[in-house]
């Protein structure tokens, strides 16, 4: 270590230093041998080999599996504000480089692939969405919310307001109560509304960020629904699993013949329905409340293939490794159907957003779906999640989307 360290310190396993020493930044309670010094959930500690090499400093959580979240290897960082500051401008640089100019509904921080472990900051036009997952990240909110709004207010970003999405059961995980609700910003008043509109690829879509999934919006998927949109011209679409219309309508605004949104919540529809009116685009789509697992045999069992081009979306079939089997079971289901109801030549989009579906499995199982539905895919694009949701190598974490575009043949 390079100087006497005023934090308390966590020693930890060979097996534990190596798997930090490869870049991970989570060290598991399993990993810990003893720790030296008082140190309360949430506080900074040191993470130090058996040998006393210092391997970094993070976040002590005593309530989850994962022990200490690091935040820094270098023993000369100091923790202040300005630390913060700097890492929040780096993100907000990166996303002004990867995104080009389309920076007004993006995610600014995405968690660990950040240096914010735990935290989940993205922007829906003038208003900032946090979800925090993290007990250390708790506890410095009040010294990283305002210069969130700081940075990207010296940028020229109008930001009026930051609304937390703390509504999630693994905050209990970390031994922190569900909440949300307006982040109370120094000396300001919040927004009125909780509904706020983007704009993403050249659509319009309204955002409830206090009732609508995760922080409001899925914005992973950006560039795969432009994808989408180059391919649909002529086609006659189903979107799957179409929450509020995305897909759908990127591929009626590229062209598509017709479009039939599916979804099982009939609040979803409802909001697809509302954005395909703001978007002027009702007269080439159609909306349906159904179960897609029921909905793709009723249609194969009237004996014709009224699509050519299936989007299939669903929400993450599997949250942890002990369910990995039964969500594999699930993909090829409505995977098989999917392949099953296109023609010969037709388009198929499928996708899997839970990175406990590694893509190696993914790709197994729509080999063998294809296989029983006897077609072949013809790939189009391999595509991942939009770059403002940066991957790690040394971080499998960061790796969770999986989106495939075939032709039928």
């Amino acid at each position: 270590m390079k100087a006497e360290r005023s934090y308390p310190k966590f020693i930890i396993t060979a097996k534990g230093t190596r798997w930090v020493e490869q870049g991970h930044p989570w060290i598991y309670e399993g990993e810990v041998v003893r720790e030296e010094g008082d140190c309360e959930n949430g506080c900074l500690a040191d993470a130090v080999s058996e040998k006393g090499k210092y391997l970094g400093t993070g976040f002590v959580s005593r309530h989850s599996k994962i022990r200490l979240r690091l935040i820094s290897r270098n023993a000369n960082d100091r923790f202040d504000e300005s630390f913060w500051q700097r890492r929040i401008q780096y993100a907000w640089d990166y996303r002004k480089t990867v995104m080009g100019g389309d920076i007004s509904c993006c995610r600014v921080i995405f968690g660990e692939a950040d240096g914010f472990p735990g935290l989940t900051v993205d922007r829906f036009s003038d208003i900032l969405v946090t979800q925090t997952l993290s007990v250390g990240m708790e506890k410095i909110k009040d010294v990283v919310f305002p210069l969130l709004v700081k940075v990207l207010r010296s940028d020229g970003q109008d930001i009026r307001g930051i609304y937390e999405r703390n509504d999630v059961a693994i905050r209990e995980l970390e031994g922190l109560p569900q909440n949300k609700g307006w982040y109370p910003l120094p000396g300001e008043t919040p927004p009125d509304s909780t509904v706020t509109e983007i704009c993403e690829n050249g659509i319009f879509y309204r955002v409830d960020v206090e009732n609508g999934q995760k922080t409001g919006f899925f914005l992973d998927q950006k560039y795969n629904r432009l994808a989408i949109a180059r391919l649909a011209s002529g086609k006659r679409v189903l979107d799957c699993f179409t929450h509020t219309g995305s897909f759908a309508l990127n591929a009626a605004m590229g062209g598509a013949e017709h479009v039939t949104a599916v979804d099982i919540s009939a609040s979803a529809i409802e909001m697809a329905k509302a954005n395909a009116e703001r978007n002027c685009l009702t007269d080439r789509m159609d909306f349906v409340v159904a179960d897609v697992f029921d909905l793709l045999p009723e249609l194969a069992s009237k004996g014709k293939a009224p699509y050519d081009f299936i989007i299939l979306d669903p929400p993450a079939f599997t949250k942890s490794r002990k369910t990995v089997g039964s969500a594999q079971r699930g993909y090829k289901e409505i995977n098989l159907r999917a392949l099953k109801l296109l023609p010969r030549g037709g388009y198929f989009a499928t996708a899997s957003c839970s990175h406990f579906m590694p893509s190696e499995l993914f790709v197994k199982m729509l080999r063998s779906a294809a296989l029983d539905a006897g077609v072949e895919l013809r790939q189009i694009e391999a595509r991942q999640q939009a770059p403002d949701h940066p991957i790690l190598w040394n971080v499998p974490e960061t790796d969770y989307l999986k989106f495939y575009i075939f032709q039928v043949v």
